[in-house]
C-alpha cells in the first residue's frame, strides 16, 4: 500500500511540475514520473515473493524473475540521458518563455 500512494504522488507530482511554464519545472517533472514508472516496474516483478535468483544457491523454479530488475536498469539509464539533453537543451535554448513588453 506503502509502494501504491509513493508511486501515486511521484505521478502527481510530476504532472504539476510539467504543467508549469518553465524548462526545468518540466524537465524535473519527467525526472519524477521516471522515478515513478521504475517503482512500478519494479513492484509489477513481484520480486519480494521469490528468492534471490542466484543459481548456485536457490533452485530455478524458486528464484525469482531478473527481468524487471534488468528493465528498470535500461529506464534509468535511457532517463537519465533524456534529463542530460533536454537540459542541454534548456541551458543553450533561448527564453521564448518571458513576455517582451515592447
Amino acid at each position: 500500500m506503502t509502494l501504491a500512494i509513493t508511486i501515486g504522488v511521484l505521478v502527481a507530482g510530476a504532472v504539476f511540475l510539467m504543467l508549469q511554464r518553465g524548462m526545468v519545472r518540466i524537465i524535473l517533472g519527467f525526472v519524477l514520473l521516471g522515478h515513478a514508472a521504475n517503482l512500478l516496474l519494479m513492484a509489477a516483478g513481484g520480486t519480494y515473493l521469490r528468492a534471490q535468483p542466484l543459481l548456485g544457491y536457490t533452485a530455478a523454479d524458486e528464484a525469482s524473475d531478473p527481468l524487471p530488475q534488468a528493465f528498470v536498469l535500461t529506464a534509468i539509464v535511457i532517463a537519465f540521458s533524456i534529463t542530460i539533453y533536454m537540459l542541454t537543451l534548456a541551458a543553450t535554448g533561448r527564453d521564448d518563455d518571458t513576455e517582451d513588453a515592447s
